[in-house]
């Protein structure tokens, strides 16, 4: 089968996956979860809950890996003051998330994002490294294998700022969902390196708007972030995103309801 075959094959398997989560045309991405309104701690389980219960069509959520090799859920590369690759999670969870929760491993995480859960894709950001280029890799890889011993690979996409470490997920994984959030790449470039998609700032689509039609021409996915503003939420809906991504979701769902 020549590459051209095999990259159409790799097209339609992506399709698939997200067709079987109910993607549909700017469908919401909880950032780090449905917090905001509710006052929720970020990256939480509650928050991911909560976006589940919204029925969002995605929820997303950033992934460490500490000094121990425990995968944990933070934004930040320091939880508490600490840096999280040079400490331990005994040591991390001794202080807890605002809501009392501890802070929740990969592991928990993805495990409660399978409860009930029939609309939600989970977004793992993988964050780069702050020690090593090949420490972020072997993240990557820890965190694809624990994703797939929980059977959650059909639910799961993965993004990064670090485009190296979604080439080393592709080499792993020839179906799973990838997207970029750099910027820094156009969609073109993105799709030659059997990257499903591109997932950049707002304002790399207002200075590249040719970008749009670029990616919609490479059937790859166009997501964006992340969008809080009315007026910019108004713009990619018209732009007919496949996701937008945003700490509002609830008014992002009422722009979307205005718009039809």
């Amino acid at each position: 089968m020549n590459s051209i075959k095999i990259f159409s094959v790799f097209l339609l398997m992506i399709t698939i996956v997200f067709t079987s989560c109910n993607v549909k045309k700017n469908t919401v991405v909880a950032h780090r979860g449905a917090w905001k309104k509710n006052n929720l701690p970020e990256n939480s389980i509650a928050s991911l809950r909560h976006a589940i219960d919204l029925k969002l069509a995605g929820s997303e959520f950033d992934v460490w890996r500490t000094t121990d090799d425990s995968l944990i859920i933070n934004h930040d590369a320091h939880y508490n003051k600490l840096l999280i690759e040079e400490t331990n999670y005994a040591d991390l969870i001794k202080f807890k998330l605002s809501n009392g929760e501890k802070l929740p491993t990969l592991h928990e995480y993805i495990s409660e994002g399978k409860k009930n859960n029939k609309h939600t894709l989970l977004v793992c950001e993988i964050k780069p490294s702050e020690i090593s280029k090949e420490r972020g890799k072997l993240t990557a890889l820890k965190t694809v294998e624990t994703i797939k011993k929980l059977k959650a690979e059909k639910i799961t996409s993965y993004i990064s700022f670090d485009y190296e470490i979604l080439k080393q997920i592709r080499e792993i994984d020839k179906v799973t969902s990838l997207q970029y959030l750099e910027g820094n790449k156009s969609p073109k470039e993105v799709k030659s390196d059997h990257i499903s998609g591109v997932d950049f700032h707002y304002s790399v689509f207002q200075k590249h708007p040719e970008w749009i039609k670029e990616a919609k021409e490479n059937n790859i996915t166009l997501n964006v972030w992340t969008v809080n503003d009315a007026d910019i939420m108004d713009w990619i809906v018209e732009n007919n995103f496949d996701y937008i991504t945003t700490n509002e979701p609830e008014l992002l769902i009422q722009r979307i309801k205005n718009k039809k």
